[in-house]
């Protein structure tokens, strides 16, 4: 497995957790939402298999879904079949493919860490139109709180310690997004936000889910990740519902 390559995790990624309302409805009135405006139109970058595409859909936003993983954008384009104002389309970060100044709002959620911000924010600023925001958001365990997920993390790292967890929303790999998306002058007034929430994962959807991860697997060999997902189990081995919390985290901000 290849580091960032999701084609064979697609088929997994409906078992992983859904955002926030609570944030998504904050981060609403941040981006200047007007409900009786036909025309405000998201583009979510990195849509991935529609996880927060479809939450976009159900509060009326019309969207334009980028996605450059095929396997990825087929799941998501059945996963959002019901919907008639969503657009998928092949693109990247660093190249949407969308036409100048279409967007109010680029969301992208738990991706843009896959993305070179010297070229994907240039790129965001293109299709923006003035005065419209980019918003990152992550949705990270809140491992502090929970002596379960604490303890599956250290295992993790006593089976393979080099890795290095690519998703930065958190963790030991953390960044500090507030000064990376002004930093090529094409956004200011970053603004952040964040909320907890937890999710009841029945034991085989709580495996699905890591099932989908990329950034473990590609580092740590198909070995190692055999033994990391038979840690895992054996810690949940007792549970036929497993709580996970999530600490959401958005950065926002507005084209310069």
């Amino acid at each position: 497995m290849q580091q960032g390559d999701f084609t064979t995790l697609a088929k997994h990624y409906i078992n992983r957790p859904a955002y926030s309302d609570l944030i998504l409805q904050t981060l609403l009135k941040l981006v200047n939402y007007d409900a009786t405006n036909p025309d405000f139109q998201v583009v979510e970058v990195g849509a991935g298999t529609g996880k927060l595409t479809k939450m976009l859909l159900e509060l009326g936003l019309n969207v334009i879904a980028i996605e450059p993983n095929d396997a990825m954008r087929e799941e998501g384009i059945k996963y959002t079949e019901a919907f008639e104002n969503i657009v998928w389309k092949k693109g990247s970060g660093e190249v949407t493919g969308v036409e100048d100044h279409q967007a109010d709002w680029i969301i992208m959620a738990s991706s843009f860490h896959w993305t070179d911000p010297n070229l994907s924010l240039p790129e965001f600023s293109r299709i923006l139109k003035a005065n419209g925001h980019f918003t990152a958001i992550w949705n990270p365990r809140n491992l502090e709180i929970s002596e379960l997920h604490t303890g599956i993390e250290k295992r993790i790292y006593e089976i393979a310690p080099n890795i290095k967890r690519k998703s930065s929303g958190s963790g030991r790999n953390s960044k500090k997004w507030e000064y990376i998306l002004p930093s090529t002058g094409h956004f200011k007034e970053v603004i952040f936000t964040e909320t907890d929430h937890e999710e009841l994962f029945p034991k085989e959807r709580y495996m699905g889910a890591w099932h989908s991860v990329n950034d473990i697997p590609a580092q740590a060999g198909p070995e190692k990740w055999q033994e990391i997902l038979k840690a895992i189990e054996d810690e949940i081995k007792d549970l036929d519902i497993i709580p996970v919390p999530y600490k959401m985290r958005a950065w926002t901000t507005r084209k310069a």
